[in-house]
């Protein structure tokens, strides 16, 4: 064997205790970072519903891009899916006795469910008047996908949810918090959205026409 070859055995039994130790909730995944385009060799669990022989993901690629062989490790930074499950995500950069970077031992934790338990659990012990409401958090953001990452959280916050868990009514009513904040002011926030609730940008037009409508009909019948 080769002693890429023999790294790469190495790592598959790490990767399945890993993936074990942690439960149906944690994948970890080995790419061969010599075939980008095929790189995906190994899971263990299978979080993502990814096919062995899928593609490194694009901020793989672009830390290669950006590094090259002095690419450093990435740990516990957020990915979200396609259907707005959010992911607890580290890699590490594995490299042969040359220093060549050959593979990217990856894991990816749900975090959804544990997120929706936390915020349950905020809820059950929040103090009433004494507690600070969520219409006073602030956030510094510095920049505007920062901004709408703040104002999408705190929608998050107030409907007790995350994104992957939310019926049709409660993103819905998402779209209605982030109407309210202004937040749709700001110029792309509509794909930002979408993409988080794992929905087309048309979906969240639909939502936002709704929730406008609905909006314009109370006004109305206030002014009755």
């Amino acid at each position: 064997m080769t002693e890429k070859e023999i790294l790469l055995e190495r790592l598959k039994q790490i990767a399945d205790v890993v993936a074990a130790t942690f439960g149906s909730h944690c994948e970890v995944a080995l790419h061969d970072l010599t075939n980008l385009k095929h790189s995906l060799i190994y899971l263990a669990g299978n979080v993502t519903k990814r096919e062995l022989g899928a593609a490194v993901t694009d901020a793989v690629v672009l830390a290669l891009v950006r590094e090259g062989r002095t690419v450093r490790d990435q740990y516990a930074y957020k990915t979200i899916l396609d259907d707005g499950r959010e992911l607890k995500s580290s890699t590490t950069y594995i490299r042969d006795s040359t220093g060549e970077v050959v593979a990217a031992f990856c894991i990816n934790v749900d975090t959804t469910d544990y997120i929706n338990a936390i915020r349950r659990l905020e809820d059950f012990v929040r103090l009433g008047e004494a507690q600070p409401s969520l219409a006073m958090t602030q956030s510094f953001a510095f920049s505007i996908n920062d901004a709408t990452g703040a104002l999408f959280e705190q929608a998050v916050a107030e409907i007790g949810k995350q994104p992957a868990s939310m019926s049709t009514d409660e993103k819905i009513k998402l779209v209605g918090e982030l109407e309210k904040k202004g937040a749709f002011q700001i110029k792309g926030i509509v794909n930002q959205v979408a993409l988080r609730l794992g929905v087309s940008h048309f979906t969240i037009y639909n939502y936002l026409n709704k929730v406008r409508a609905k909006n314009a009909a109370g006004e109305t019948h206030s002014g009755a």
